[in-house]
């Protein structure tokens, strides 16, 4: 499995949840710089931020991988449609949620969401 981070770094708690959870190894964690510039258009940021986890198209068509997408809401939506754009399929994301009292903010790994079953799932309500 690649992990395509594009969110804070995953502690290895985290990533121990996570491979938990998957039942596989992540294999490989690819980090990518998500801040945008408010001022400028975002479609475009957030295509450089794909091209920056530097995998290649047989990658993101083929292999398995999850998006830890940004927090910021609009990346994070035009982050999605760039990736199906390029895989051809919506990827599954990460949800993290934060632990209740903990002091600093902690987050734990909540669930995988596979976007693509929702999708499929949602074709099937539309008749």
């Amino acid at each position: 499995m690649i992990l395509v981070n594009f969110s804070h770094p995953l502690s290895a708690d985290q990533m121990k949840q996570l491979e938990t959870l998957l039942g596989e190894p992540v294999e490989r964690v690819v980090e990518v710089h998500s801040q945008i510039e408010p001022d400028q258009p975002l479609a475009p940021q957030v295509a450089a931020m794909v091209d920056q986890a530097g995998l290649s198209m047989e990658e993101w068509q083929n292999a398995p991988i999850l998006i830890n997408p940004p927090a910021l809401n609009f990346s994070a939506v035009l982050l999605i449609a760039e990736l199906h754009g390029r895989m051809g399929y919506f990827p599954a994301c990460l949800r993290l949620r934060p632990l209740n009292g903990a002091i600093p903010p902690r987050f734990e790994v909540a669930e995988v969401l596979n976007l693509q079953s929702q999708r499929d799932s949602a074709r099937r309500r539309r008749a």
